[in-house]
């Protein structure tokens, strides 16, 4: 059990470095359109590029991810991503930012497709939910700490600061992996062939209970990446904080989720994943409705509402993942999941851009139209409740396969 939670706080790490690579670019939105110029348009492409590349590598990697000692290719992952951090660090103007995020969101997308499959492989379906519930306290972790840190290191130098500081922790990272993460090839079969990418392809899009899961995490994105990008420069432009003020919002929102991931994690084991999704799921609507329609407020008011925004969105995500992990077999898991974090990183690029689209800036450089891009998130969240139903899981006692016929997934006991 030790080892197993080395095991766990390793792969947390991971989750932590790539969640702060990608959320620090965010609260830094109002520096950044600022020193170069840009557009609310031009920003969210700036955000949009890193889910985009994320996505495409994940795809690719769907391909190539079982073929591997999970461990091996963990290690080359990570040193890419830490590679295209450092790139991000030295960045001297827009464009080449923007080439170092898609550089840092091609091994970032990789990364999440393997965190899961090594969960899968080796966390059974009893204990899943806990084990998401560590994992993704990654995402309050980085809220509490990484990114307000890296808000305060650029406003004492400059933006590129939390960038470096970033890589320096992804060499610690890179060597937690090297000793905790065992050598995991279970998944590879002596003597079978290896599919083509045509048949990965076909696994995947021929099984419908695992379309409906992808189906499920593109509408989660969407209905989260449309409001996430654009918090902060909205805090800013129309509700009156200061940058400084940006990191109450991060260090409240995460403080919470800190404690509540891993209690949802247990609430999701014992109470069963679907029902302690759509609890959270539905309470997470009332926050992204308020949210979207504040004016000038007072921060303690603001911080109650971002702060529940926070909990319901990671309690959402905790049974949403252990479920969505469960739905493939171990010798495809990492392909699926891959094909999964594609989707999931492509939802949320396009979420971005598309939120960047509707946005536009008023007469005194407010933020308008984003009461409409609220609307637009609940519908898609409240979409969501009747999709998860339809989603079961596969472990090592029942195999779901897909009825053509009739649509609807058969279980059949081994």
């Amino acid at each position: 059990m030790n080892k197993e939670k080395l095991l766990l706080w390793t792969l947390a790490a991971i989750n932590f470095t790539h969640i702060v690579d990608f959320m620090i670019l965010m609260p830094l939105g109002p520096q950044l359109m600022r020193i170069f110029e840009i557009s609310p348009r031009e920003f969210g492409l700036l955000v949009s590029s890193y889910t985009f590349s994320a996505g495409l590598s994940s795809f690719l990697g769907a391909f190539v991810l079982d073929k591997y000692d999970r461990k091996k290719i963990t290690l080359w992952v990570f040193v890419g991503f830490l590679l295209g951090t450092l790139a991000c660090a030295l960045s001297p103007n827009y464009p080449i930012l923007l080439v170092s995020r898609i550089v840092a969101g091609v091994f970032g997308g990789l990364t999440s497709a393997l965190v899961l499959a090594i969960i899968g492989d080796v966390i059974p379906d009893s204990r899943r939910g806990r084990a998401m519930g560590l994992v993704m306290a990654a995402f309050s972790v980085a809220s509490v700490f990484g990114v307000p840190f890296g808000l305060f290191i650029a406003s004492m130098s400059n933006w590129h600061a939390p960038f470096f500081f970033l890589a320096g922790l992804s060499l610690i990272i890179l060597w937690m992996i090297y000793k905790y993460i065992p050598s995991i090839t279970a998944h590879l079969v002596s003597g079978r062939l290896k599919p083509s990418p045509i048949q990965v392809v076909r696994r995947v899009t021929g099984n419908a209970n695992q379309m409906r899961a992808i189906t499920l995490t593109i509408m989660m994105m969407l209905g989260q990446f449309t409001i996430i990008p654009f918090l902060s420069p909205y805090m800013v432009a129309n509700v009156g904080f200061t940058d400084l003020e940006l990191t109450y919002i991060y260090i409240a929102g995460g403080l919470f989720t800190i404690f509540t991931s891993p209690w949802v994690g247990k609430l999701t084991d014992r109470y069963g994943k679907i029902r302690i999704f759509t609890i959270f799921m539905s309470l997470n609507i009332i926050p992204i409705g308020v949210i979207t329609h504040l004016g000038v407020t007072p921060i303690p008011y603001v911080l109650l509402i971002t702060t529940m925004f926070f909990v319901t969105s990671n309690g959402r995500m905790v049974p949403a993942a252990a479920l969505i992990t469960g739905t493939a077999k171990a010798e495809n898991r990492g392909s699926f999941l891959s094909f999964n974090s594609a989707v999931q990183q492509l939802g949320a690029g396009v979420a971005s851009f598309f939120a960047g689209l509707v946005l536009a800036e008023g007469p005194n450089g407010e933020l308008v139209n984003f009461d409409t891009i609220g609307y637009i998130a609940i519908v898609f969240s409240l979409l969501c409740i009747p999709l998860i139903r339809r989603i079961k899981v596969v472990d090592v006692e029942t195999e779901i396969v897909a009825d053509s016929e009739k649509d609807k997934a058969i279980v059949l006991e081994k």
